[in-house]
């Protein structure tokens, strides 16, 4: 047994370097980016109350999410997979305001069961949350902050895909399905299985609409189409793409030459997304590199409904494989007085940003990542190539 306890639970991975910098240099870019758009830090607890971290979350959240018993009050704790729900107990019970919040976070989070069996269970999250606006104009500033996230995170020319949660649950809302068969519906909406879909309805009216939901996507044009294929699905429908419609506009205005699709089944989120939905892909990757959305109304659990949109990016899928900085290597130093006028060099170096590793005794060896090395010349101290 000895043999294998330094091994990891699967799926669980470590960062070393150089990896480990290159993701928290990200992870301070991504918070730069959120602080020049007046988005205020929190960093709440990795562990919270399971019913807090779970509220206005569907099934999905709830097998994310890895649970134990708190042995001081014997409820149940859980361990985030999702900061959402941090951000909207933040906003309604720990720092409440009138009008509007802007919050953002980045931290680790921990999936109990991830989507994929390749994906990692404990990856860094950085999102933003806005709370207190109700206009689309709100949600047009999330997406526009996302997508200057990743382009400033080195992903150029992303593809944003809207969507609205309004469609297809106004047209779930009449089907009176049991949870269950819901649930099976939803994924099957989500996965664009027109034949599934077509198995879960049998005979309903709607079967026929709910089949075609999945093949509306595409540019602009599609929210005609939709118009045509959804004319009978009600008012409800009806806002909902000219709400589309309207949110496009002003995503284009404010970020000039974005790529722009529709996708009416894009159903995001762990269940408490009921409004627009957006995702962002780049044309390559055949996974969405942020997600997020308007979640009206879920802080209503802590005692403070309120309007709400957001979005969130996992930080490992965005960060490239880092190189170790270049370093100047210092060599044993015997003279004392040689060392005091080494150690002000050392400051001086270390303050202008340079990378500096010391030698500890004689015998030690210019580390692989050290290009350069100080030398003693004269009265004074130069920078050489190192050797090898």
């Amino acid at each position: 047994m000895a043999d294998r306890n330094w091994r990891l639970p699967a799926g669980v991975d470590e960062l070393l370097p150089p990896d480990a910098w290159a993701l928290e240099l990200l992870r301070r870019r991504v918070l730069d980016v959120f602080r020049t758009w007046g988005f205020e830090y929190i960093d709440p607890p990795l562990v919270e109350y399971l019913d807090a971290l779970l509220v206005g979350a569907g099934d999905d959240m709830d097998l994310q999410t890895l649970k134990t018993v708190d042995q001081r009050s014997g409820r149940m704790l859980g361990v985030r997979a999702d900061m959402t729900a941090q951000a909207v107990r933040v906003d309604a019970h720990s720092l409440p305001v009138e009008g509007v919040q802007r919050l953002c976070y980045a931290g680790s989070v921990v999936f109990a069961n991830p989507v994929s069996p390749l994906d990692v269970r404990n990856p860094v999250k950085a999102g933003a949350e806005l709370f207190g606006a109700s206009s689309l104009r709100a949600d047009a500033e999330v997406i526009a902050l996302m997508l200057d996230v990743l382009r400033k995170t080195g992903i150029g020319d992303p593809i944003l895909v809207l969507g609205h949660m309004g469609i297809y649950q106004s047209l779930v809302s009449s089907l009176e399905l049991s949870p269950a068969r819901e649930a099976e519906l939803f994924a099957a909406v989500q996965s664009k299985a027109e034949a599934d879909i077509a198995r879960l309805l049998e005979d309903h009216p709607l079967r026929q609409v709910l089949g075609k939901l999945p093949t509306l996507m595409g540019e602009r044009e599609v929210l005609a189409e939709a118009r045509a294929c959804l004319a009978d699905a009600g008012e409800a429908v009806e806002l909902a793409i000219g709400q589309l419609e309207s949110l496009a506009d002003l995503v284009s205005a404010q970020s000039p030459g974005v790529t722009l699709r529709f996708d009416l089944a894009e159903l995001v989120g762990y269940g408490y997304h009921n409004g627009p939905v957006f995702s962002a892909y780049q044309a390559d990757l055949g996974r969405a590199l942020a997600r997020g959305g308007r979640y009206d109304g879920i802080g209503a659990a802590f005692g403070r409904a309120r309007p709400a949109t957001g979005f969130d990016v996992i930080l490992n899928e965005l960060a490239t494989i880092g190189e170790m900085d270049a370093a100047i290597w210092v060599p044993w130093v015997d003279d004392p007085g040689s060392r005091s006028e080494l150690h002000q060099q050392l400051r001086t170096l270390r303050a202008d940003g340079n990378v500096v590793v010391v030698a500890l005794s004689a015998e030690d060896g210019c580390p692989a990542r050290c290009d350069r090395v100080l030398n003693k010349q004269g009265e004074g101290w130069v920078i050489d190539p190192a050797s090898r």
